[in-house]
């Protein structure tokens, strides 16, 4: 089941999606699989501190996050992984490790690795370790409203 904030963001926008039901897991690789999809088009969500503030990290999940380039985009400010216990409770609706990269329904900001945004088709955490949602990359873009940039690397 999608967790009740996201459900209602994509009914309320006429979102135009697929709800995905899977096995139980535990990394975004492992999603990946299970559902069917390849690491490239799997969207995993990082959660980071900018300068102190949370914020979502969202790139393939067969890549890794390079801080140091990500500072660099931001303009070289303070970036840094949050921990669990600094961003669990941000997320009421979720399972920690399974969060929709939908910042703006958390009130925090979303960047987005470009090669991600070179996908047609995306499908990401839906708030569960068991469901996902796949859309269209643009569809995604349209309701996240991500900031773009070049930054993961590959695993």
């Amino acid at each position: 089941m999608l967790s009740p904030r996201l459900y209602h963001f994509l009914d309320e926008r006429h979102g135009d999606y697929t709800a995905l039901t899977h096995p139980r897991t535990v990394t975004a690789q492992e999603t990946a699989n299970a559902a069917h999809l390849g690491g490239q088009r799997f969207a995993k969500t990082v959660m980071l501190k900018l300068d102190g503030a949370l914020a979502m990290m969202v790139m393939p999940a067969s890549y890794r996050l390079d801080l140091t380039r990500l500072s660099r985009a931001l303009g070289g400010g303070e970036v840094e992984l949050a921990v669990e216990a600094e961003f669990r409770d941000a997320f009421p609706d979720c399972e920690v490790g399974a969060l929709p990269p939908f910042g703006n329904l958390y009130g925090m900001p979303v960047y987005v690795d470009s090669r991600l945004a070179e996908q047609p088709e995306v499908a990401f955490n839906a708030g569960t370790h068991t469901d996902a949602v796949r859309m269209s990359y643009a569809e995604f873009e349209r309701l996240a409203q991500p900031q773009t940039l070049w930054l993961a690397q590959v695993m």
